[in-house]
């Protein structure tokens, strides 16, 4: 069984999929006004918003109420037959970005028995950062019980002789065009076409080789595992659907395990070296607190901190509207969102605080423009690091990199169930829609 496939794929039809397709649900965690518009502009409209948990929202008073209509709305909208089924297929999507740039995905499936996303794993898919374990369980409630799921997972392969997805980029015009508009709230355009057959063989097959062991163990010098798949984005929805697989095959029998729809998860499927893709930093800002008595917690921390550049890790500081640079060496850890991370952690266990992971500089600069704020702005790390740093050191530091700004994150559009259930007329929806 290949570990990524093709898969029976749900694509709105009849519908305003400017309004359908919104951004990921773990962006603009701190801005409440981009929700807002969002829903807006979705008005009454069928749309991924309404079967979704945008994170904003996990802390609201009563979110069972909120999956509790995720969970109807689905069943709604799969009994109102709004979804085109393309079986047994993958999709090559065209995203143009805000900045004109283009990239290339594939959308499939992954096989969740072949991810581990436990602490040293040497599954054939990996984590790239650390799993926060306290951010499953309250995902996994949204999840449990839902039909259909929606990705905003990014898979990364280093596929540098790029064997898999470009060939199906030089052969897109041949392909029947299943969706081509603009996104909403000015993110760029999203192209979606369904390869032939003979094209998506081709493609799996090729995707399926990056994972033979002696072209691996030559191409990164290692004895290591064979790492095949990467998680770019949405750690944590994988991590979620790795934990409600595990639960749900403890009653299954083998012959039911084969193909049980909550097995598989779909994903867009990425080259690391798209040329379009570059890793962005993920900044931190902290609420709640002293800015002052944080700075003096930080040169506390690290006694070799300075304000000269000492070939250190470079953190720059935000407050009030102000900023100082920090180098620090030595620090334990080999990237600075690690040397960041090892004393953020320490500080909020002993002095309280929230913190919440930002895109774009210039939106920790106006949040920090708020009393009790204080943000951290990182650098980049180099996208071409990302696998080899993977074999050799293991998981990366939480939220060390973001592959492009927020507003050029996978928007959610093509579903997948997950569930067996059947529709008004007796019929299991896996097999009749």
């Amino acid at each position: 069984m290949k570990i990524f496939n093709s898969a029976d794929i749900l694509v709105p039809k009849n519908t305003d999929l400017n309004a359908w397709s919104v951004v990921a649900c773990d962006q603009y965690t701190s801005e409440a006004s981009y929700w807002n518009k969002v829903s807006e502009h979705v008005g009454g409209r069928p749309s991924a918003l309404n079967i979704i948990f945008p994170e904003i929202y996990l802390n609201e008073e009563n979110p069972e109420a909120r999956i509790k209509n995720i969970n109807e709305t689905m069943k709604k909208y799969l009994d109102e037959g709004i979804f085109e089924k393309y079986p047994d297929s993958v999709i090559l999507v065209r995203r143009r970005q805000r900045d004109g740039r283009t990239r290339y995905g594939v959308i499939g499936t992954v096989d969740l028995e072949q991810y581990d996303f436990s602490k040293g794993s040497s599954s054939r898919i990996r984590a790239t950062e650390g799993t926060v374990l306290e951010r499953i369980p309250p995902r996994v409630k949204i999840r449990e019980n839902a039909c259909l799921e929606m990705p905003h997972i990014i898979m990364l392969i280093d596929d540098r002789k790029k064997t898999v997805i470009e060939p199906l980029k030089e052969k897109k015009e041949t392909f029947k065009k299943i969706y081509d508009f603009d996104l909403q709230m000015d993110s760029g355009h999203l192209t979606g076409y369904l390869p032939d057959r003979e094209a998506t063989l081709k493609m799996l097959e090729a995707a399926e080789a990056l994972g033979d062991e002696t072209a691996f163990r030559e191409k990164y010098k290692t004895d290591s595992p064979v790492l095949q798949y990467a998680v770019g984005d949405g750690n944590h929805s994988l991590a979620t659907a790795k934990t409600c697989w595990e639960n749900i095959k403890k009653n299954l029998s083998p012959e039911e395990m084969e193909n049980h729809p909550a097995r598989f998860a779909l994903v867009e499927l990425m080259n690391v070296h798209d040329d379009a893709l570059e890793f962005e930093p993920i900044h931190r800002v902290v609420f709640d607190v002293n800015p002052e008595e944080v700075t003096a917690a930080l040169k506390e921390f690290y006694p070799q901190l300075s304000e000269e550049d000492n070939g250190g890790h470079k953190i720059v500081c935000c407050t009030r509207g102000k900023t100082k640079t920090f180098y620090i060496n030595n620090s334990g850890s080999n990237l600075p969102a690690g040397t960041l991370t090892l004393f953020l952690d320490d500080y909020i266990a002993r002095s309280g605080g929230r913190i919440d992971y930002i895109h774009g500089e210039e939106v920790v600069k106006s949040l920090c423009g708020q009393d009790g704020t204080i943000g951290f702005i990182l650098p980049a790390m180099e996208k071409n690091q990302l696998f080899e740093t993977v074999i050799k050191d293991g998981v990366l530091p939480r939220k060390t990199f973001s592959m492009g700004e927020a507003h050029d994150k996978r928007f959610y559009l093509e579903c997948k169930n997950i569930q067996f259930l059947k529709n008004n007329f007796g019929k299991f929806y896996n097999s009749s829609i």
